[in-house]
Order: C-alpha cells, then sequence, then structure tokens
C-alpha cells in the first residue's frame, strides 16, 4: 500500500551518511475476520495470516526485529538477515494475538502507541470497525516483554496540518508520556496516516528521536523519514516476495538518484 488510504479527522546508532534504507513492515491489528468489509481499511490480519507470513520470513533467512535493533545492526554491518516489523496504532490484539506469535518465532517489533488516547479505541477510523486500544499497564507490559515501544503521537493527527504549538505536542508531549509509562524515552516515532513534509520530519529530528517510520516518504527518506512496505491479509508468500523485490529496486533507485 503506497500510502495510509485512511482520512485524517537506549538511542538507535544510524549511519551519518544515509545508506538504502532497510526493509520495515508495516502492520497494524490482529485479530480474526472473515468478511472483508470488517476491514474497510486493511489494516488487519489474522493470527494465522500473521503466522505464515513470519514463518515466511524465517523460510528467506530473514529474522524480524524492532526497528531499533535493526538499524544498530545495520550501523555496526550485522543487519544481513534481519527484517524490521512494525504495528502502528496500539491495539489491544498486539499484546493479546500478536506477541506470543513473535515469542514463538523468535522475533521482536517496535510498537507505536498514542499515549493519549490510553484505553479508548480507534476514534480516527470513520468506518470502524471499533477496535480497543492499549491502557497504560497493557503498554507497560509489551515493554517488559522485551518489545520496542516507539511514539504514534498523542492523538493520531495529520501532523502536516497542525500548527508549531500542536506539532510540539504531538512529538514532544508524546515522548515524555511514554517516558513516565514505561521509563525509558522511545527512540522512534510514526508518523500518522504516514503524512509528513519537511518541517515536521525536521521537527521530528529536533524533539529527539533517533529514528522515524513513514510510508512512502519519496525525496525525504532518510534516517527520520523510513519507507516501510504495508502488509495485508492478503499477502501470501508470492506477493510478500514481490513487495520485498520491489522494496530493494526502489532503494536502487534512489541510491542512483543521491
Amino acid at each position: 500500500m503506497p500510502a495510509d488510504t485512511r482520512t485524517a479527522p537506549a538511542a538507535a546508532t544510524v549511519p551519518a551518511r544515509r545508506t538504502a534504507s532497510p526493509w520495515v513492515l508495516m502492520y497494524h491489528s490482529v485479530a480474526e475476520f472473515t468478511d472483508p468489509a470488517e476491514d474497510p481499511y486493511g489494516i488487519t490480519v489474522t493470527p494465522g495470516t500473521l503466522e505464515a507470513q513470519l514463518m515466511w520470513l524465517r523460510s528467506r533467512g530473514l529474522r524480524g526485529v524492532s526497528v531499533g535493533e535493526l538499524l544498530r545492526a545495520h550501523a555496526a554491518g550485522r543487519g544481513t538477515g534481519l527484517v524490521g516489523l512494525t504495528f502502528d496504532d496500539g491495539y489491544t490484539d498486539y499484546l493479546t494475538r500478536a506477541l506470543p506469535l513473535l515469542r514463538r518465532h523468535d522475533c521482536t517489533s517496535t510498537l507505536f502507541v498514542l499515549p493519549g488516547r490510553l484505553g479508548v479505541d480507534n476514534v480516527w477510523d470513520p468506518l470502524g470497525p471499533r477496535k480497543s486500544l492499549l491502557t497504560a499497564e497493557g503498554i507497560r507490559e509489551v515493554a517488559a516483554a522485551g518489545q520496542e515501544i516507539g511514539s504514534h503521537g498523542l492523538l493520531h493527527q495529520d501532523l502536516t496540518a497542525a500548527p508549531d504549538d500542536i506539532l510540539q505536542q504531538e512529538l514532544r508531549g508524546s515522548r515524555e508520556l511514554i517516558r513516565e509509562l514505561t521509563g525509558t524515552l522511545p527512540e522512534g516515532f510514526c508518523y500518522p496516516y504516514g503524512h509528513l513534509d519537511a518541517r515536521v520530519v525536521a521537527a521530528t529530528r529536533a524533539a529527539g528521536y533517533g529514528y522515524a517510520c513513514a510510508i512512502d516518504p519519496g525525496r525525504l527518506a532518510g534516517p527520520h523519514a523510513l519507507p516501510r512496505t504495508h502488509v495485508s491479509q492478503a499477502d501470501g508468500a508470492g506477493r510478500l516476495r514481490i513487495k520485498q523485490l520491489r522494496h530493494r529496486v526502489r532503494e536502487l533507485r534512489r541510491a542512483v538518484h543521491r
């Protein structure tokens, strides 16, 4: 998915020079469903599908890890065989459905949470379905399980449309709230809806984040605008292989145009 189609209502060391971005997969929710109409934004995979996708990665000699771990490994020249796993929004089903599978397959991931919407639901998705978000205790449980917690802002707002004071609250305010929850400042940020521009990227860097995840950031791609590959319920082995090849081609083209 080239962009998010929903309508808006210890530091990771990164190389000083931008190199090819590592492959990072983007998930959201892990839950059972049978009718595509139950998932109008294409953000849900079933537990069985997630497990099959993790097994496919293993069959290709890849292991899923958090983005922080991925970037540190690449900076040290040890990134071969690693792929980033991210889960946006901080749904309760991450704790109940995704985490047991990640543990089973010896994977870690980055969970991007919204500390301004603890224990409520995804009100920003007008078509639903309503999905519950983790409470403060749930986020602490995820962190204690060895998963990376990153910020998705406070309220899931389009930051490119936010005035400067709101932008700072979303970036710096959410970072401080996560530190209060987990005892650790989050190193990573994830742009709501995948929306970003040069102002937002610069503000994210200035707020102290070591990296930030986007979807398809174009010319802004770099440590604070990492491209990601959307993974859906429809992505079996063949589609995942195509998406992996597309990522490689995209990064080769970026290298040529740098």
